[in-house]
């Protein structure tokens, strides 16, 4: 059974930072793109980041681009994203996410498993 369990969100101030990680298993982890996509309430899911299956790709939303960065350990299976400089438009849910499918990784519909979620909140 493929789990995906996301850790480290939680309440922050404007400007400060959190690290989120997504520890995996049951699958075989090392051939797997990684992502980051967050939900806010009345919105859609949105992408955050991904990470190619050897980590040499990196994808960020323009939002994101310069305040995050995603990286893995395919020892450990978990997939990490450092978020520095966090907003209050930061505050959502983030969840991990996991595909095969080497392309259109900002598309949620391209992942085939999901962790349940981890909030984060930014405060002004």
């Amino acid at each position: 059974q493929v789990q995906l369990v996301e850790s480290g969100g939680g309440l922050v101030q404007a400007g400060g930072s959190l690290r989120l990680s997504c520890a995996t298993s049951g699958l075989t982890f090392s051939s797997y793109d990684m992502g980051w996509f967050r939900q806010a309430p009345g919105k859609e899911r949105e992408f955050v980041a991904a990470i190619s299956w050897g980590g040499a790709r990196t994808y960020y939303a323009d939002s994101v681009k310069g305040r995050f960065t995603i990286s893995r350990d395919n020892i450990k299976n978990t997939v990490f994203l450092q978020m520095n400089s966090l907003k209050p438009e930061d505050t959502a849910v983030y969840y991990c996410s996991a595909t095969q499918g080497r392309f259109g990784l900002h598309a949620p519909d391209r992942y085939d498993y999901w962790g349940q979620g981890t909030q984060v909140t930014v405060s002004s």
